[in-house]
C-alpha cells in the first residue's frame, strides 16, 4: 500500500516564494536556483539531486501577518510547493518536517489553498481505474464532509460526475483508450490542454490520460500540519491500493447511519489498521457525526 511513488503539492500564503525556498533549502541543505519563468519558480536542488519547487498560483488568495493581524498581500506570497518524486517509507518525515519548518517562518493556508496528490498511475489497468472512479463515487458524500472541503474552492474539485459514472459502469470499457474517451466526453477543448476543465474534481485522471501518467485526487484542503498532511497521503495511497488490488468495486453509496463509525470501519478495510495509523484515522473521522465504536449506539 505504501509502496507507491506519488508526488504533492501543497498550496499556501503568509510567505514569499524566495523566503519558502531559502526556508527549504535551509533545511535540506539545497541551493536555490530562480526559473525566470511564468510561475516565478524557485527551485531548490537537494544534495540528493532531487528539486522541490515553489511557484506561483493564480488561485492562492495572497496575504501576510503584519503586527499580528492577517492582510493582504502582494502576488509574491503566492506559494505552491511542488515536490519531486517521493515514497513513503522514505520521504515522509523529510516532508512532515520541511512543512513544520516553513509554519515556522510564517506560512499559513487559506480558504483558497489546496493540497493535490498525484499517484503514479504505471501499474494501472483499465479494470482499475473503472475501480477507482468508482471508489470515489460512492464515497464522495463521506469525504467531502470528513475533509470539509471548503466552498471556496469546490469548483475546483468537484464530486464524480455521475453522468460519467453511470457511463463507464454501462460500457465496461476495456481498454485504456476506451476510458480515456468516456472520460473526455461532453468537452468542447482539446484534450492536451494543459488547464483542461475535466481536471477540476475529486478524482482527476487528465493528469494521467494528458500529464505525466499520475492520478490526482484534489480534494484535500491545504495546511500547514504535519500530521493531516501525512493523513491525506496516506489515505490516498490506501484508495490507490484498494482500485489496484479489489476484483471490482460499486458505485452505489451505501446506508450511512453512523458517519464516524462508517469511516472508520472503512478506513480500517483498505488497511489503515495499528497503532501507526492511529492519528490519521483520528484526523480523517474528527469532523464525522456519529459514534466510532459502535454502531447503533448514539453518539
Amino acid at each position: 500500500m505504501l509502496t507507491t511513488r506519488f508526488g504533492i503539492e501543497v498550496e499556501l500564503t503568509g510567505m514569499t516564494r524566495k523566503q519558502a525556498a531559502k526556508t527549504a533549502a535551509a533545511f535540506l541543505g539545497g541551493r536555490v536556483e530562480s526559473s525566470g519563468d511564468y510561475y516565478d519558480t524557485q527551485k531548490v536542488i537537494a544534495p540528493d539531486g532531487r528539486i522541490w519547487k515553489f511557484m506561483s498560483d493564480g488561485s492562492i488568495r495572497t496575504q501576510k501577518k503584519e503586527n499580528g493581524r492577517i492582510v493582504a498581500a502582494g502576488r509574491e506570497y503566492s506559494v505552491e510547493l511542488v515536490s519531486p518524486i517521493l515514497t513513503y517509507r522514505e520521504d515522509i518525515e523529510t516532508l512532515q518536517e520541511l512543512i513544520r519548518r516553513l509554519r515556522k517562518a510564517g506560512g499559513f493556508a487559506n480558504t483558497s489553498c489546496g493540497i493535490h496528490i498525484h499517484i503514479d498511475g504505471a501499474d494501472h489497468s483499465p479494470r482499475s481505474i473503472r475501480n477507482f472512479i468508482n471508489i470515489i463515487a460512492s464515497k464522495n458524500d463521506l469525504f467531502y464532509k470528513a475533509l470539509q472541503i471548503e466552498p471556496d474552492r469546490m469548483r475546483f474539485c468537484k464530486k464524480m460526475d455521475a453522468a460519467l459514472v453511470e457511463k463507464m459502469n454501462r460500457r465496461k470499457p476495456k481498454t485504456m483508450a476506451a476510458i480515456e474517451s468516456i472520460w473526455y466526453e461532453g468537452y468542447s477543448e482539446s484534450r492536451s490542454t494543459h488547464y483542461h476543465n475535466s481536471r477540476y474534481h475529486f478524482l482527476n485522471l487528465h493528469s494521467f490520460f494528458n500529464g505525466n501518467g499520475t492520478i490526482e485526487l484534489r480534494g484535500f484542503n491545504s495546511e500547514l500540519h504535519a500530521g493531516k498532511i501525512r493523513s491525506y497521503i496516506v489515505l490516498a495511497l490506501a484508495l490507490n491500493h484498494q482500485a489496484l488490488t479489489q476484483k471490482c468495486a460499486s458505485s452505489k453509496k451505501p446506508q450511512v447511519e453512523n458517519e464516524k463509525f462508517a469511516m472508520r470501519t472503512y478506513l480500517n478495510r483498505i488497511g489503515l489498521i495499528g497503532d501507526e495509523f492511529k492519528n490519521c484515522r483520528e484526523h480523517l473521522c474528527k469532523h464525522l457525526d456519529g459514534n466510532a465504536a459502535w454502531r447503533f449506539r448514539a453518539a
